[in-house]
């Protein structure tokens, strides 16, 4: 009862404040690698990649681009749009599985430093495909203690560097990018707060791997228990169960999008758009599928630019934005799915959250 008070009073301050997606931007890498340049290097087509995913093209991070440059440049585009400079920014939380370093210091330490948000805290968070989702949900929940600021949440990948390109099954699916969007108070009203459901299955944790880390332990010296060898470096590469995250991505996505809608207390069919994670072109036809929604409430884009994990939704959000498609007022849901695994969605009529 208690906790259910606290989350009606935070729903209630959210509204009161008026908290909603205030700038959109995102950036592309112009190198594009198609499925017929991939074809030169492996036993594939164009035909076959795109019966089977959707994708025919994406792009590609050449050098000196990474994924820090890639978020900033998304980020300064969202910023441009929502009007503000880098010093009005209070926080920046980056959505990535591709930081600059394995580990720290973080990917948005470097875009705060990049971009000059002198007054920002920044951290990176790791959720994998759903990464923007709980990025977007953790902003809310800041802006909500912290009234007045503004906070950039950032989806930002350099899948590339990390496939096996000798694997065809896998090699063809991802592609570069990053996407944002400012979020903040404008000091007006908002409608009814939107409503986020965040969740995980650790046990599909093997459905979807990048190699590496510290599972391996050190021999210790008997005597003074210090490592007697030096750390192996290993080259991360992305590994997946096709079928697998087939089966959980459909059964997902299309149970979040429903109970999302059943706590609004509408039908499915009342949705304008839904931004799924473009992770296969065939899952979201399943989703239509599942959800008995016409295809072009999905707004589809992974053509050309293939799986970008993190930065799927928020680029597909700037792409709808300036192509006049997401208008305010609408009634929208962010869905994805992700390693971990994990899942999230969010129900929100735009651009009010």
């Amino acid at each position: 009862m208690a906790a259910t008070a606290h989350g009606n009073l935070i729903f209630a301050i959210i509204r009161r404040m008026g908290i909603k997606i205030l700038g959109t931007g995102s950036y592309l890498p112009p190198k594009v690698l198609t499925n017929a340049d991939i074809a030169t290097a492996l036993d594939t087509s164009d035909e076959w990649i795109f019966s089977h995913t959707g994708i025919h093209a994406r792009h590609v991070a050449e050098e000196g681009e990474t994924t820090s440059t890639m978020a900033t440049k998304a980020a300064k585009a969202a910023l441009d749009a929502a009007g503000l400079a880098p010093p009005d920014v209070g926080l920046i939380v980056l959505a990535t599985s591709t930081p600059d370093y394995n580990t720290f210091p973080s990917t948005a330490c470097i875009v705060q430093g990049l971009l000059g948000c002198t007054n920002a805290g920044a951290y990176d968070l790791q959720a994998a495909c759903a990464g923007f989702v709980y990025a977007l949900e953790q902003a809310r929940g800041w802006l909500a203690c912290n009234p007045g600021q503004k906070a950039l949440v950032i989806g930002s990948e350099c899948l590339t560097r990390i496939v096996d390109w000798t694997d065809r099954s896998s090699c063809i699916l991802f592609g570069d990018g990053a996407g944002a969007v400012v979020v903040g108070s404008d000091g007006t009203a908002s409608a009814p707060a939107a409503t986020t459901i965040l969740g995980a299955d650790g046990t599909g944790r093997h459905f979807i791997q990048r190699t590496g880390g510290t599972m391996a332990s050190l021999p210790l010296d008997p005597q003074t228990g210090i490592p007697t060898a030096e750390p192996q470096v290993q080259r991360s590469t992305l590994s997946l169960m096709g079928h697998e995250v087939f089966a959980f991505a459909v059964k997902t996505m299309s149970r979040v999008t429903h109970d999302l809608c059943a706590r609004k207390g509408v039908e499915t069919s009342s949705l304008d758009r839904v931004f799924a994670h473009q992770a296969n072109g065939r899952i979201i036809e399943a989703c239509a599928r599942r959800m008995k929604l016409p295809l072009e409430k999905f707004w589809l884009n992974l053509a050309d630019t293939a799986n970008t994990s993190a930065a799927s939704i928020p680029i597909s959000l700037d792409q709808a934005v300036r192509a006049g498609e997401l208008r305010d007022g609408m009634n929208v849901v962010l869905v994805g799915f992700g390693a971990g695994l994990t899942f999230g969605g969010t129900y929100l009529t735009w651009p009010h959250l």
